[in-house]
């Protein structure tokens, strides 16, 4: 009998326990879901983002957090904060891939993978997280290594702590290896534990699930009839996101560049000079952002001040040339990789180049031609001009006379009698020299 009261006290305390571990809300309330949706590259932007969920979902003693996450990588550094968030939740963090064809590679693998729960939809697929250079600069075989073989065991001691698929993992990394949602479901041991067609599907699955986390912990997800309260991005997040894109951070320069390349060409117009010098100061702050290689800045502008010599230094072309290609290599080696995972291609790069040269020389041509000409305006575009006496003129002599419509008070080194033709050759203060003309 003793025994037996043993046995049922036991079972009682193993109970309540359980109970005690589950993460859900108190009765009457209904539990909260907090739901952040990344679309785009991970930078300090999106870590900045993504953490602050977490602390927004922490506050509110939500009992799950979910990210849906598409995104073709980013940078190693912002990846490492947010996973040391996430590992630090309060609430079990949900990673999902959706919606179908959509992907999470390179740094949103390593996301995935540090998640308490993975979750991917059909037709998507994550992986090739194999980690290069972001600086625009060429790294050699040893540093190249010693960088892949880091991720590798970083991306190796996440995967071990949720007990997925340790080889498959290292593979992504180490061999730019992909997964689609049915491999990763279907591995032994998998890399993910959900495939679900949406939000809605995938916590009716999890409803009831006991989650493992990163501690060893154990948690009991009730999430049925729960409230998804989506945190967006803030409009500053939004603003300085787009901006630290590398397409959009390049454009930024270009624009930048020309703007005030154009103001020096014709001072006062001040509209150039400001919305060039706001391009320039948005362009840096994204570089400030995004890892750049400085030697491709540097002919960049190497590059436009090629051009602009070739305006004024007789080359036959080959300064422009010259130019031309100096701005083509510093834009590939400036955005090269710049945020790894997100190519700048030559099909924008070409076309962007091509036409900063063309619009620089064109600009300039225009200019020189317009200081080189015969002024047009003010006592200098007087010289030249021609008109009629109104008065004879004694040689050394004044008068005056109708010029341009005007009467001015004119002075002739030889004899002009009253009606005849005249040219203006020098000006002497308020007295215009002249010449006669034969009729």
């Amino acid at each position: 009998m003793r025994s037996t009261r043993i046995v049922l006290l036991t079972f009682a305390l193993l109970v309540q326990c359980g109970a005690l571990g589950r993460t859900q809300a108190p009765a009457g309330e209904r539990p909260l879901v907090v739901v952040a949706e990344l679309d785009g590259i991970i930078h300090p932007i999106s870590a900045e983002y993504l953490t602050e969920v977490v602390t927004q979902a922490d506050t509110s003693s939500a009992d799950l957090v979910v990210f849906i996450l598409r995104t073709p990588g980013g940078l190693l550094e912002s990846t490492r904060t947010i996973v040391s968030r996430m590992l630090t939740s309060r609430a079990p963090v949900a990673v999902f891939v959706t919606p179908a064809g959509s992907r999470a590679a390179s740094a949103g693998f390593v996301i995935m993978m540090a998640a308490d729960i993975a979750a991917m939809a059909p037709g998507t697929h994550v992986g090739a997280a194999h980690p290069v250079s972001g600086t625009g600069q060429e790294t050699d075989d040893t540093m190249a290594k010693k960088a892949a073989s880091d991720a590798a065991a970083y991306v190796r001691s996440l995967v071990e702590a949720r007990g997925r698929n340790v080889m498959l993992a290292s593979e992504a990394v180490l061999e730019s290896r992909s997964f689609t949602d049915r491999e990763a479901a279907q591995a032994a041991p998998p890399l993910i534990e959900y495939t679900a067609a949406d939000l809605t599907d995938l916590l009716r699955q999890l409803d009831g699930d006991t989650i493992r986390r990163f501690d060893g912990r154990t948690t009991i997800l009730s999430v049925a009839n729960a409230e998804i309260r989506r945190v967006a991005m803030t409009r500053r997040q939004q603003f300085l996101g787009a901006i630290a894109h590398p397409q959009i951070a390049y454009m930024l320069l270009t624009l930048g560049m020309l703007g005030l390349t154009i103001e020096l060409w014709n001072p006062g117009a001040i509209l150039p000079g400001v919305a060039g010098g706001l391009c320039l100061l948005l362009a840096f702050f994204a570089f400030q952002i995004l890892p750049v290689s400085t030697t491709g800045l540097l002919l960049i502008v190497f590059g436009l001040a090629l051009l602009i010599l070739e305006l004024k230094v007789p080359s036959f072309g080959a300064l422009g040339v010259g130019g031309t290609i100096s701005l083509l290599v510093g834009s590939v080696m400036l955005t090269r990789d710049a945020v790894p995972g997100v190519q700048v291609g030559l099909g924008f790069l070409i076309p962007m180049v091509l036409a900063l040269a063309a619009i620089v020389l064109f600009l300039g041509r225009l200019a020189l031609t317009a200081q080189r000409g015969a002024p047009v305006t003010g006592a200098e575009g007087m010289v030249g001009l021609e008109g009629r006496t109104r008065d004879p003129i004694e040689p050394n002599g004044t008068g005056y006379a109708d010029i341009r419509g005007e009467m001015w008070r004119v002075t002739s080194l030889q004899a002009i009698p009253a009606g005849a033709p005249i040219r203006v050759v020098a000006i002497d203060g308020l007295t215009l020299v002249v010449e006669g003309l034969t009729s």
